[in-house]
């Protein structure tokens, strides 16, 4: 199926080669000299954090589901990096494509795409189950519009973006045939990077949230320390991560309970392997099955609650845990993690710093169960937040 839809092409569904190999450390390293894991990128995501604050405040204490404006929010991080632009929250066209990849996430694990895997063919016959490869297609040529305006405006000697970078690589390749770097690999790396910059980091706040309703006396600890360590008076910054030991520990269990991705992106073998005295030939396709880590009942305590007390010792101090990996691990390991992790901080901080947040008044108790698509997210939920 990903093969079907060109996702192959990309960085994040393709074998390992060459191709991988030279667009992995591409993306790397144009993400890093775009600000990843510096300061610049730390003032975008305050900048943006206060946006998103300001969405929230617009709602005057009202019930509204946060899905659309905290995605809208997360992948306006990403986008300032791929595109060079952010969208308003009132761009219904930049919304419906929000909407258009939910949906797409939701079809590729309806049993139809089962079917796919045992009868390819059936990709191919015209019915209702061509939603899936229409969506792709609306997305794809969403992407290409941008791509095509950038080549109309593209000066060499102005870097304004990852896709102005990327037609420098496709210039100075122009005489090699085996080089991956051509715009159809640009199409399908920032279609990779798009989704991966967007919907992993936006549930993981959505589940921040819905835990932050469900448990009122941890947040109340939340502020507690936010209080203490930042006040009221100055937006959070990365330096105040290593002074909030409760707060990580917050994220952290956040990321551990709601377990985004319960099985990593495929990987394979690239020697023989003896794994508890199963011979893994090289060149297996390997996926990974996170949540048998995450959910760990002989690493965990409460392995299947929220309980930020898995990552704080008997003083109350953070504590790491080598089982906790929900950005995967090895050669595959998420790209954008460290931008990821400085997202969960800035946004988290930033909301409970200026909001509560509580269960809607005559609204039924928020399911804590996921919804399974290619991820794990919450069910739709509303919330009130007041500011303190």
């Amino acid at each position: 199926m990903f093969e079907h839809l060109g996702m192959h092409k990309g960085i994040a569904f393709i074998g390992y080669g060459q191709h991988w190999k030279e667009q992995r450390r591409f993306a790397l390293q144009t993400l890093r000299n775009f600000g990843m894991g510096k300061k610049s990128m730390e003032e975008r995501i305050r900048e943006e954090a206060g946006y998103l604050c300001a969405a929230f405040q617009a709602n005057d204490g009202r019930p509204f589901d946060p899905f659309m404006v905290i995605t809208n929010a997360v992948s306006n991080v990403i986008c300032a990096v791929i595109f060079g632009d952010r969208f308003e929250y009132s761009d219904s066209s930049f919304q419906r494509m929000i909407y258009l990849l939910k949906k797409l996430a939701e079809l590729e694990t309806k049993p139809i795409t089962q079917l796919y895997k045992i009868f390819p063919w059936l990709m191919r016959v015209p019915g209702p189950h061509q939603e899936l490869f229409n969506i792709q297609h609306i997305y794809l040529d969403f992407l290409r519009e941008i791509i095509q305006k950038h080549r109309e405006t593209w000066d060499p000697a102005v870097r304004r973006d990852f896709i102005d970078v990327f037609f420098d690589e496709i210039e100075k390749n122009k005489d090699n045939p085996s080089s991956s770097f051509t715009e159809e690999t640009l199409l399908h790396v920032i279609a990779d990077l798009f989704v991966a910059g967007t919907d992993t980091t936006s549930n993981t706040l959505r589940w921040s949230l819905l835990m932050m309703i469900l448990h009122p006396q941890i947040q109340k600890k939340v502020h507690e320390e936010i209080d203490s360590v930042i006040g009221r008076g100055r937006l959070p910054t990365i330096e105040d991560h290593s002074k909030m030991p409760y707060t990580n520990a917050v994220i952290h269990e956040v990321q551990r309970f709601g377990n985004i991705l319960p099985i990593a992106l495929l990987h394979m073998t690239y020697r023989n392997t003896n794994i508890q005295g199963f011979d893994i030939p090289k060149g297996t396709t390997i996926i990974p099955n996170l949540t048998s880590v995450l959910k760990d009942k002989n690493i965990w305590k409460k392995p299947y609650q929220f309980y930020p007390e898995h990552f704080l010792d008997a003083e109350g101090k953070f504590v790491k845990n080598e089982a906790f990996i929900p950005f995967s691990a090895g050669r595959r390991i998420c790209v954008g993690e460290q931008l990821a992790r400085m997202d969960l901080f800035i946004f988290f901080v930033s909301l409970l710093q200026r909001f509560e947040f509580r269960i809607p008044n005559d609204q039924p108790y928020p399911r804590h169960n996921p919804v399974f698509t290619f991820n794990f997210s919450p069910h739709p939920f509303q919330v009130c937040c007041e500011e303190r």
